[in-house]
């Protein structure tokens, strides 16, 4: 169905969420295709970035990839790209997505709250603002 999907990958709650997403992901590719699991993180402010450790930043960042890189495996011998990135979450997952050239977006989403009305969600501001589709898995809150 799709040659090129993005599939967002947030972890949080040890991927279980996107270990979904990168199922589907997998069964919608078609042959040759390829996936990529983007995370963003979020960019410290400087008031508390100048109390960690440069040790704890990059070993945060190793964590992450470890995670990434075990996560890749659910797509068993599909082509899978690791893009993990450093801002606003909305915005790295949307530059992956051009960079890459996705058909489709791949994100989960929590059922919306009270404060998601006033600044809103990563998944919505990917959905306004993607040069393609998005699937969104909700998430069972």
């Amino acid at each position: 169905m799709y040659d090129a999907i993005v599939v967002a990958v947030a972890l949080f709650n040890k991927g279980a969420t996107s270990r979904g997403l990168i199922e589907k992901a997998a069964k919608m590719l078609n042959p040759g295709g390829q996936i990529t699991l983007v995370h963003v993180m979020d960019e410290l402010p400087a008031y508390i970035a100048a109390s960690v450790s440069k040790e704890q930043l990059s070993g945060h960042r190793r964590s992450a990839m470890t995670q990434l890189e075990s996560l890749a495996t659910v797509a068993r011998g599909k082509d899978v790209r690791i893009d993990m990135r450093s801002g606003m979450p909305s915005v790295g997952i949307l530059e992956s997505a051009k960079e890459s050239k996705a058909d489709i977006i791949m994100i989960a989403s929590h059922s919306p709250g009270l404060k998601d009305y006033f600044i809103g969600s990563t998944a919505t501001r990917v959905v306004r603002h993607a040069h393609c589709s998005v699937h969104i898995a909700r998430k069972r809150d």
